[in-house]
């Protein structure tokens, strides 16, 4: 029989706010909402920024004084949108106006004069160069004398030459929600957004484990750029060249799987299958075939998939740079020296599809819980839509391995075909839309184009729907199909497609034919789209697309499946969980919704597990672990 993986949970954080709730989503088109919806995530953003609490009954300031609610939201529009999305660098990460680097210079003797300078005793080499001579000068300090020339380096600093970047909310501190200790930031994403994934289900957790076996649990979930801050990999390159001692815990936090290990061990619990596939810019769309790959299979029922990058720091700034990859302050300028400003339109800084010089770094971490379509009926989950499939190609003999190639055509064509294998010709050609990788480079504008154009005039698609997010939010990496995923997910509830409204015009190397490039928010309806392409383009040549079934979609087949009477039962399970969801976005935005992180938390070792021929048990665990494996090769054995 088969299983169809549903998304039954989504959660995380990024330039555009929460996830939950479609509240990131909500902010690309917060000017398009209802007035009750454009309250609920502006009270959601400034819960986050520091800006709103609730206490005793009361709505308070950042300075704990009562406001009126409606109006204080409404008061604090500006400051909520200047403060979100794509915008120029700010200093909480690093001071972009001040980097320290070091510069070479050599030292030499005047004269027949030796060099001399006094030194504390304890910054001496612990090898004492040979023409050194030292004598002391006061307590603790010793004065050395040499003849020639001495190497040196200075104590400098610039300015980076790129200032724009998708940041978190201002003001938004993830490590200040539980007791980080000293964690990468990649890692303090991780646990608000799997926490944030795991509360948006509406369904307590170990109730939903009480329904499968310890073993039927995978989590995939990783990052390709590895935690590169100070706490982890960064710091640990960095530390004996800045005089400081490496931590033991830079090295292990610096894993790219960390993020996987995190959610198992504080987070979940979990016993099952874990891991992560790292391929650059399309790493969470490698991990989320690796879910619904089980999810299909049968050998698992619920599966966890995410990243999470955090690359905004000034070495990773600076490496793009030099590639010339990213659209740096000067470039900027440039495309806008017609309106002759003083500086950058750092909100525009990332233009898809348009004259473009360049992508914007962002940080950002997305979990998407999926499970198999008879536990979500059973459990009366959240469809929030279907996982099709993912397809995964590489590009065959490169030139450069930083340049594209033609994986993507393929991946592109299987993601089209199997779209239409569910929801026909007439639905892939009339009700389907692309969420293109769009990084806003001129090799990407001409190279997706005419990949997309192609797929189009392929399958009869006269004007295929084309957007891309990360226009307002940069591009954050491993995470970035996450964040298109999770936007995607919200116009099966509001109906609106967030168009690419930082790019004014299309430009003239983009390839157009059977394609409409959304330049502004496009209004379909609830229902008026059956399905998503969602692209993603990784540097070397990993090329993936997903297809992503609307929850009408999902909802049609599972009725087909599970007959009118489950699915009416189910509608009636449905209820408390929706309301369970509102519950948990409601105490979020008053800042009384914790975030999960078990530390020592029930902790097993050998003396837990029992071991019989045919099953394992876990001591706590709801059910046993089958070891009656069947002999997939039986025809070839005696």
């Amino acid at each position: 029989m088969s299983h169809l993986p549903v998304i039954i949970g989504m959660g995380g954080i990024n330039p555009a706010g929460r996830t939950s709730s479609h509240h990131s989503y909500r902010r690309l088109v917060i000017d398009e909402l209802n007035a009750e919806d454009a309250m609920q995530t502006r009270a959601s953003l400034a819960s986050l920024m520091g800006l709103l609490k609730r206490k005793d009954e009361q709505w308070l300031d950042a300075n704990d004084a009562p406001i009126e609610y409606s109006s204080y939201l409404l008061s604090l529009d500006p400051l909520l949108k200047e403060g979100t999305l794509i915008r120029q660098l700010e200093d909480n990460l690093f001071d972009p106006q001040r980097v320290p680097y070091h510069k070479r210079a050599t030292l030499n003797s005047i004269a027949s004069k030796p060099l001399s300078f006094v030194i504390r005793r304890q910054h001496l080499p612990d090898v004492i160069p040979l023409d050194w001579q030292i004598s002391e000068d006061s307590p603790g300090n010793v004065r050395v004398e040499l003849q020639g020339s001495l190497d040196v380096l200075t104590e400098n600093y610039l300015k980076t030459s790129v200032n724009s970047a998708g940041q978190l909310p201002r003001g938004f501190d993830p490590k200040s929600l539980y007791a980080s200790r000293n964690h990468p930031r990649g890692l303090q994403m991780t646990v608000f957004g799997a926490s944030d994934a795991v509360q948006s289900l509406g369904l307590d957790w170990e109730h939903l484990l009480s329904q499968v076996a310890p073993d039927q649990v995978s989590v995939y979930a990783g990052s390709c750029m590895t935690q590169m801050d100070y706490n982890g990999n960064g710091g640990l390159m960095q530390a004996r060249l800045l005089g400081k001692k490496v931590t033991s815990k830079q090295l292990p936090l610096g894993f790219a799987e960390m993020p996987a290990d995190f959610v198992n061990a504080y987070i979940l619990g979990n016993l099952g299958t874990t891991g992560t596939n790292v391929a650059a810019c399309a790493t969470f769309l490698y991990n989320l075939r690796q879910g619904i790959r089980d999810i299909q299979a049968g050998t698992h029922r619920i599966a966890i998939v995410g990243t999470s990058e955090a690359p905004i720091t000034s070495e990773i700034i600076e490496g793009y740079a030099t590639m010339g990859a990213l659209a740096d302050d000067s470039a900027l300028m440039a495309l806008d020296a017609h309106l002759k400003a003083q500086i950058p339109d750092y909100s525009r800084a990332c233009r898809p599809f348009g004259m473009n010089a360049g992508f914007t770094l962002s940080e950002s971490a997305q979990f998407v819980v999926l499970c198999d379509d008879s536990l979500a009926v059973e459990m009366g989950a959240n469809i929030l839509g279907a996982v099709n499939d993912v397809f995964v190609n590489a590009d065959g003999y490169k030139k450069s391995i930083a340049s594209p190639g033609v994986g993507n055509y393929i991946t592109v064509a299987k993601a089209a075909a199997a779209t239409r294998s569910i929801i026909g010709e007439e639905g892939l050609r009339q009700r389907s839309y692309v969420q293109a990788h769009g990084t806003g480079t001129p090799q990407n504008r001409t190279t997706e184009s005419h990949i997309l154009s192609t797929i189009a005039k392929a399958n009869g698609i006269e004007a295929w729907p084309v957007t891309a997010l990360k226009s307002y939010i940069g591009h954050s990496l491993a995470t970035s199909a996450g964040d298109q995923l999770s936007a995607s997910l919200g116009l099966w509830r509001y109906g609106i497609i967030p168009g690419i409204t930082s790019t004014q015009a299309i430009a003239d190397d983009v390839h157009r034919d059977n394609l409409e490039f959304l330049l502004q928010h496009k209004n379909v309806g609830t229902q008026g789209m059956d399905a998503v392409l969602i692209n993603s383009k990784g540097f070397g040549g990993n090329n993936a697309t997903a297809s992503i079934l609307a929850p009408h979609i999902a909802l049609k087949m599972l009725e087909k499946k599970h007959g009118t009477g489950k699915m009416q039962d189910y509608a009636q399970r449905n209820d408390a969980v929706q309301a369970q969801v509102k519950k948990y976005d409601d105490a979020t935005i008053a800042g009384q919704a914790d975030t999960i992180y078990r530390f020592d938390h029930q902790v097993m070792d050998g003396d837990s597990v029992s071991v019989s021929p045919n099953t394992i048990h876990i001591k706590g665990a709801k059910g046993d672990i089958n070891l009656e494996m069947p002999n997939p090769y039986a025809d070839m054995c005696d």
